[in-house]
């Protein structure tokens, strides 16, 4: 199981404790992990909308969902390359990566909307591969909501029901009643007879959802949901579809560029790069137990410092400091460490690093630093506690990470 997060604010003048180590292997790259302990460390901090990773197993009314070894390239490019992947029925998953990670385009084989070039989409035991958007019955929620403005609330809602062939179209007063239920479940009860320009834009993706659920699909796809969304009502909004998903136990997949989202979310997390997955995990393993260099640098904050390993010890040109390295082949090396997983140490007993500046941030402080021979800035947080003396800049302190890893370069 993986090293739960730690305090996410560290005292300047913490004290620093004995280091134990654990070491392992990833994707056939020597890594290293260190774990420093220290009696001011403080509970493990817990991702999510207030409701823990293990305590999230909504009602599973889902289906399964499977790829197998999904390609689709695009003049010669390939937006994905081999992708397998197994959602059981009710997760909940973020699919996570920068832009041109194949994100989008994974959604849109899943959804029916782009045939790969080769692979399997299997819902349940039911090769969909070459099914249509309709023939799948998947719920499907864009950006920018795609209401129809001339429709009121209550006729985008009904939309995929009132157009399906007659033989399975539901009786007007069964459509209705449907209506009504999902205008109470996403909290607007009375707004039916309203149009799209009347809502704003949170309320405008709560009806986009509706329409989506109305169908009663066999999986949920929603493509950066709340992407057109100002920051404030982005954080409302995805706390209300957790709970609603704890209500509904869809089987869901939704598209984000944002990591605080796909933390706070979802019950597991697909990282991808250049089409291919790099590492699926639950939030806490992605954050604390990266699978890879490129996992570490990309979720979350990271120091990354250059240098190289010699004899399991990791050694920083012109630092007096050296740190354990265990089964980490001799050779180019990086170490990574978060922000908070580093303390201000006594002098020549650590990396020595020069302010550039101090940040405020709420509770939080900042310290952006250079590092001799380094190209990338480091930075360590502290708690902004009264009467604090922050370290002026070009002052200088000595680093010691309390938690890191060390990657073969």
């Amino acid at each position: 199981m993986a090293t739960p997060l730690r305090n996410p604010i560290v005292d300047i003048d913490r004290s620093i404790g004995d280091a134990t180590t654990a070491t392992g292997s990833r994707s056939g790259r020597a890594v290293h992990v260190t774990t420093a302990h220290s009696t001011t460390l403080t509970e493990p901090v817990t991702l999510g909308a207030g409701i823990p990773t293990s305590a999230r197993q909504p009602h599973r009314s889902g289906m399964d969902l499977h790829l197998r070894q999904l390609s689709k390239r695009y003049t010669g490019v390939a937006a994905l390359d081999g992708v397998d992947l197994d959602v059981a029925a009710g997760e909940l998953v973020a699919l996570l990566g920068p832009s041109g990670s194949g994100k989008t385009t994974l959604l849109r084989v899943i959804a029916g909307l782009l045939h790969p070039d080769s692979g399997q989409v299997l819902f349940g035991k039911d090769d969909a591969t070459r099914l249509s958007l309709r023939e799948r019955n998947v719920g499907f929620v864009f950006q920018h909501y795609a209401l129809f403005k001339h429709m009121t609330v209550a006729e985008n809602i009904a939309f995929g029901l009132r157009s399906r062939p007659r033989r399975r179209r539901p009786d007007k007063a069964t459509i209705a009643r449907r209506v009504e239920e999902l205008l109470g479940l996403i909290q607007l009860p009375g707004f039916g007879d309203r149009y799209p320009e009347q809502l704003s834009g949170g309320q405008k993706q709560r009806v986009a959802l509706a329409r989506a659920l109305a169908i009663d699909p066999t999986v949920l796809l929603l493509d950066e949901p709340f992407g057109a969304l100002d920051a404030k009502v982005r954080v409302e909004l995805r706390r209300w579809l957790r709970q609603l998903h704890e209500r509904t136990g869809q089987t869901t997949l939704f598209v984000t560029h944002d990591q605080e989202e796909a933390l706070e979310l979802a019950d597991r997390i697909v990282v991808l790069r250049e089409g291919r997955i790099e590492q699926v995990g639950t939030p806490d393993e992605i954050y604390s137990d990266p699978a890879s260099a490129y996992v570490f640098d990309f979720i979350g904050r990271a120091n990354v410092l250059e240098g190289e390993v010699r004899a399991g010890r990791f050694h920083l040109s012109g630092h007096a400091g050296t740190f354990s390295a265990d089964d980490v082949a001799d050779g180019p090396a990086r170490l990574f460490a978060r922000p908070h997983d580093v303390a201000a140490g006594r002098d020549g007993e650590g990396i020595t690093a020069r302010v550039v500046a101090a940040h405020r941030l709420a509770d939080r402080i900042t310290l952006e630093l250079n590092v001799h021979g380094q190209s990338r800035p480091a930075e360590l947080d502290f708690a902004a506690t009264p009467g604090l003396t922050t370290p002026a800049p070009g002052s200088e302190l000595s680093l010691v990470p309390l938690r890191y890893r060390v990657y073969s370069a």
